[in-house]
Protein backbone atom coordinates (compact mmCIF):
# COMPACT_ATOMS: atom_id res chain seq x y z
CA UNK A 1 0.00 0.00 0.00
CA UNK A 2 1.05 3.69 -0.91
CA UNK A 3 2.14 5.61 1.85
CA UNK A 4 -0.10 8.44 1.48
CA UNK A 5 -2.75 5.74 1.52
CA UNK A 6 -1.08 4.26 4.69
CA UNK A 7 -0.97 7.90 6.35
CA UNK A 8 -4.46 8.23 6.04
CA UNK A 9 -5.59 4.94 7.52
CA UNK A 10 -3.52 5.89 10.14
CA UNK A 11 -4.66 9.31 10.43
CA UNK A 12 -7.53 11.22 9.01
CA UNK A 13 -7.97 14.67 11.14
CA UNK A 14 -5.29 17.17 11.60
CA UNK A 15 -3.41 16.05 8.94
CA UNK A 16 -0.99 18.86 8.03
CA UNK A 17 1.09 19.03 4.48
CA UNK A 18 3.98 21.77 3.68
CA UNK A 19 4.70 22.29 0.40
CA UNK A 20 8.73 23.78 -0.56
CA UNK A 21 10.11 24.57 -3.64
CA UNK A 22 13.20 22.29 -3.84
CA UNK A 23 16.51 24.22 -4.22
CA UNK A 24 15.65 27.11 -1.99
CA UNK A 25 17.06 28.56 0.33
CA UNK A 26 20.01 26.41 -0.42
CA UNK A 27 20.59 24.06 -3.39
CA UNK A 28 21.58 21.04 -1.09
CA UNK A 29 18.05 21.99 1.51
CA UNK A 30 16.21 19.43 0.07
CA UNK A 31 17.28 16.89 2.76
CA UNK A 32 17.56 18.69 6.15
CA UNK A 33 13.91 20.56 4.75
CA UNK A 34 12.61 17.23 4.66
CA UNK A 35 14.15 15.55 7.66
CA UNK A 36 13.10 18.53 9.80
CA UNK A 37 9.68 18.58 8.69
CA UNK A 38 9.38 15.49 9.78
CA UNK A 39 10.99 15.81 13.38
CA UNK A 40 8.46 18.37 13.39
CA UNK A 41 5.56 16.54 13.78
CA UNK A 42 4.68 16.81 9.28
CA UNK A 43 2.60 14.42 8.10
CA UNK A 44 2.84 14.87 4.15
CA UNK A 45 5.96 16.55 2.55
CA UNK A 46 4.88 17.97 -0.96
CA UNK A 47 8.07 18.77 -2.96
CA UNK A 48 8.06 21.13 -5.47
CA UNK A 49 9.70 21.39 -8.82
CA UNK A 50 10.88 24.33 -9.77
CA UNK A 51 9.68 25.98 -12.82
CA UNK A 52 10.25 28.82 -15.13
CA UNK A 53 6.63 29.32 -16.08
CA UNK A 54 4.72 28.39 -13.07
CA UNK A 55 1.01 29.08 -13.76
CA UNK A 56 -0.78 28.53 -10.48
CA UNK A 57 1.65 29.74 -8.00
CA UNK A 58 1.75 33.44 -6.36
CA UNK A 59 4.64 35.86 -6.02
CA UNK A 60 6.35 33.96 -3.14
CA UNK A 61 6.64 30.80 -4.70
CA UNK A 62 7.35 32.30 -7.97
CA UNK A 63 10.38 34.04 -6.41
CA UNK A 64 11.42 30.72 -4.84
CA UNK A 65 11.27 28.61 -7.86
CA UNK A 66 13.44 31.41 -9.88
CA UNK A 67 15.80 31.46 -6.93
CA UNK A 68 16.13 27.46 -6.53
CA UNK A 69 17.04 27.22 -10.62
CA UNK A 70 19.24 30.11 -10.03
CA UNK A 71 21.02 27.94 -7.24
CA UNK A 72 20.97 25.35 -10.60
CA UNK A 73 18.60 22.77 -9.45
CA UNK A 74 17.64 20.12 -12.06
CA UNK A 75 15.00 17.76 -12.00
CA UNK A 76 18.02 14.83 -12.41
CA UNK A 77 19.46 16.76 -9.29
CA UNK A 78 16.49 16.54 -7.52
CA UNK A 79 15.58 13.08 -8.33
CA UNK A 80 19.09 11.99 -6.55
CA UNK A 81 18.36 14.08 -3.52
CA UNK A 82 15.32 12.77 -3.06
CA UNK A 83 16.68 8.94 -3.63
CA UNK A 84 19.55 9.94 -0.85
CA UNK A 85 16.55 11.45 1.71
CA UNK A 86 14.63 8.50 1.77
CA UNK A 87 17.10 6.17 3.13
CA UNK A 88 16.31 8.40 5.77
CA UNK A 89 12.35 8.50 6.12
CA UNK A 90 9.23 6.74 5.71
CA UNK A 91 7.40 10.11 5.66
CA UNK A 92 5.28 10.42 2.28
CA UNK A 93 6.57 12.45 -0.22
CA UNK A 94 4.58 14.42 -3.13
CA UNK A 95 6.47 16.07 -5.83
CA UNK A 96 4.49 19.10 -7.33
CA UNK A 97 5.03 20.58 -10.70
CA UNK A 98 4.12 21.13 -14.36
CA UNK A 99 3.15 18.80 -16.90
CA UNK A 100 5.40 20.39 -19.14
CA UNK A 101 8.41 19.49 -16.96
CA UNK A 102 7.20 16.01 -17.46
CA UNK A 103 7.24 15.82 -20.99
CA UNK A 104 10.04 17.14 -21.21
CA UNK A 105 11.38 14.62 -19.06
CA UNK A 106 9.71 11.83 -21.14
CA UNK A 107 6.87 11.11 -19.63
CA UNK A 108 7.57 7.38 -18.93
CA UNK A 109 10.32 8.05 -17.45
CA UNK A 110 9.62 10.20 -15.45
CA UNK A 111 6.87 8.35 -13.81
CA UNK A 112 9.37 5.77 -13.51
CA UNK A 113 11.99 7.45 -11.76
CA UNK A 114 9.34 9.09 -9.46
CA UNK A 115 8.47 5.67 -8.36
CA UNK A 116 12.52 4.41 -8.30
CA UNK A 117 13.41 6.99 -6.13
CA UNK A 118 10.76 6.37 -3.41
CA UNK A 119 8.28 9.05 -4.26
CA UNK A 120 4.68 8.51 -3.24
CA UNK A 121 2.60 10.71 -5.34
CA UNK A 122 2.29 13.53 -7.85
CA UNK A 123 0.18 16.87 -8.42
CA UNK A 124 0.52 18.29 -11.63
CA UNK A 125 -2.11 21.32 -11.81
CA UNK A 126 -2.50 21.43 -15.38
CA UNK A 127 -2.41 17.29 -16.51
CA UNK A 128 -5.79 17.03 -18.41
CA UNK A 129 -8.41 14.70 -16.53
CA UNK A 130 -8.70 12.95 -20.09
CA UNK A 131 -4.80 12.75 -20.79
CA UNK A 132 -4.65 11.00 -17.45
CA UNK A 133 -7.44 8.76 -17.82
CA UNK A 134 -6.24 7.28 -21.35
CA UNK A 135 -2.56 7.56 -21.48
CA UNK A 136 -0.88 7.86 -18.07
CA UNK A 137 -3.57 5.61 -15.62
CA UNK A 138 -2.50 2.46 -16.15
CA UNK A 139 1.15 2.86 -16.04
CA UNK A 140 1.32 5.17 -12.76
CA UNK A 141 -1.71 3.03 -10.95
CA UNK A 142 1.07 -0.19 -11.67
CA UNK A 143 4.08 1.95 -10.31
CA UNK A 144 2.14 2.11 -7.12
CA UNK A 145 2.05 6.07 -7.27
CA UNK A 146 -1.03 8.42 -6.11
CA UNK A 147 -2.34 10.90 -8.41
CA UNK A 148 -3.99 13.99 -6.74
CA UNK A 149 -5.83 16.19 -8.78
CA UNK A 150 -6.92 19.69 -7.72
CA UNK A 151 -10.79 21.22 -7.01
CA UNK A 152 -11.96 25.08 -6.87
CA UNK A 153 -14.68 26.89 -5.85
CA UNK A 154 -16.03 26.76 -9.54
CA UNK A 155 -15.46 23.08 -10.26
CA UNK A 156 -18.54 21.91 -11.64
CA UNK A 157 -20.12 18.53 -9.62
CA UNK A 158 -19.53 16.27 -12.57
CA UNK A 159 -16.20 16.73 -12.81
CA UNK A 160 -15.33 16.57 -9.03
CA UNK A 161 -17.21 13.12 -9.65
CA UNK A 162 -14.79 12.48 -12.08
CA UNK A 163 -11.46 13.68 -10.21
CA UNK A 164 -12.78 11.61 -7.14
CA UNK A 165 -12.90 8.63 -9.44
CA UNK A 166 -9.54 9.25 -10.90
CA UNK A 167 -7.68 10.27 -7.53
CA UNK A 168 -5.11 7.69 -5.48
CA UNK A 169 -4.28 9.94 -2.00
CA UNK A 170 -6.39 12.85 -1.71
CA UNK A 171 -8.54 15.25 -3.18
CA UNK A 172 -6.69 18.79 -3.13
CA UNK A 173 -8.89 21.48 -2.27
CA UNK A 174 -8.30 24.56 -3.74
CA UNK A 175 -9.91 26.85 -1.14
CA UNK A 176 -10.51 30.45 -3.24
CA UNK A 177 -10.24 31.08 -7.32
CA UNK A 178 -6.94 32.70 -6.78
CA UNK A 179 -3.23 31.99 -7.25
CA UNK A 180 -1.34 30.49 -4.11
CA UNK A 181 -0.62 32.48 -1.10
CA UNK A 182 -0.65 33.01 2.22
CA UNK A 183 -4.30 34.86 3.55
CA UNK A 184 -4.95 35.68 7.13
CA UNK A 185 -8.32 34.31 7.20
CA UNK A 186 -11.00 31.85 6.08
CA UNK A 187 -14.06 33.49 4.92
CA UNK A 188 -17.76 32.34 4.88
CA UNK A 189 -18.00 32.23 1.19
CA UNK A 190 -15.07 29.64 1.41
CA UNK A 191 -16.73 27.91 4.21
CA UNK A 192 -19.89 27.73 1.94
CA UNK A 193 -17.84 25.69 -0.47
CA UNK A 194 -15.85 23.13 1.84
CA UNK A 195 -19.78 22.56 3.03
CA UNK A 196 -21.05 21.80 -0.34
CA UNK A 197 -18.34 19.34 -1.26
CA UNK A 198 -18.56 18.05 2.66
CA UNK A 199 -22.20 17.18 1.54
CA UNK A 200 -21.05 15.18 -1.94
CA UNK A 201 -19.50 12.27 0.61
CA UNK A 202 -16.93 12.14 -1.68
CA UNK A 203 -14.56 8.73 -1.18
CA UNK A 204 -11.22 10.20 -1.00
CA UNK A 205 -9.62 12.23 2.03
CA UNK A 206 -9.18 16.12 0.93
CA UNK A 207 -6.98 18.88 2.05
CA UNK A 208 -7.74 22.16 1.62
CA UNK A 209 -4.97 24.65 0.38
CA UNK A 210 -3.80 28.15 -1.01
CA UNK A 211 -3.97 30.62 2.06
CA UNK A 212 -3.53 28.33 4.98
CA UNK A 213 -0.81 30.34 6.40
CA UNK A 214 -1.24 30.27 10.48
CA UNK A 215 -2.81 28.35 13.53
CA UNK A 216 -6.18 29.88 13.10
CA UNK A 217 -6.41 29.09 9.07
CA UNK A 218 -4.97 25.62 9.33
CA UNK A 219 -7.58 24.70 12.33
CA UNK A 220 -10.57 26.13 10.82
CA UNK A 221 -9.80 24.28 7.03
CA UNK A 222 -9.07 20.69 9.47
CA UNK A 223 -12.74 21.09 10.86
CA UNK A 224 -13.65 20.84 6.93
CA UNK A 225 -11.88 18.35 5.17
CA UNK A 226 -9.11 16.10 6.68
CA UNK A 227 -6.17 18.58 6.96
CA UNK A 228 -4.13 21.18 5.31
CA UNK A 229 -1.51 22.40 3.08
CA UNK A 230 0.71 25.27 3.68
CA UNK A 231 3.32 26.63 1.50
CA UNK A 232 3.91 29.99 0.69
CA UNK A 233 3.96 30.93 4.62
CA UNK A 234 6.81 28.62 5.28
CA UNK A 235 8.55 29.46 2.36
CA UNK A 236 8.52 33.22 3.86
CA UNK A 237 9.32 31.88 7.12
CA UNK A 238 12.65 30.42 5.40
CA UNK A 239 13.41 33.42 3.90
CA UNK A 240 13.29 35.52 6.98
CA UNK A 241 15.34 33.03 9.03
CA UNK A 242 17.09 30.54 6.54
CA UNK A 243 18.22 28.16 9.35
CA UNK A 244 16.35 25.34 8.36
CA UNK A 245 16.07 23.24 11.63
CA UNK A 246 15.31 26.47 13.54
CA UNK A 247 13.04 27.63 11.36
CA UNK A 248 10.66 24.84 10.58
CA UNK A 249 10.69 23.80 13.97
CA UNK A 250 9.40 27.21 14.96
CA UNK A 251 7.33 27.30 12.06
CA UNK A 252 5.08 24.14 12.71
CA UNK A 253 5.06 24.78 16.30
CA UNK A 254 2.81 27.96 15.33
CA UNK A 255 0.86 26.23 13.08
CA UNK A 256 0.01 23.54 15.38
CA UNK A 257 -0.43 25.95 17.99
Amino acid sequence: MNRIEQLFQRKDKNVLNIYFTAGYPGLNDTEDIILSLEKAGVDLVEVGMPYSDPLADGPTIQESGTAALENGMTLQLLFEQLAAVRKKTEMPLIMMGYFNQVMQYGEKAFFEKVAEVGVDGLILPDLPLFEYENHYKDLVESLGLAVSFLITPQTEPERIRKIDDLTHGFIYMVSSSSITGAKSEITDTQIAYFNRINDMHLKNKRLIGFGISNHETFETACQYANGAIIGSAYIKALKNNPNVADCTAEFVKMVKG
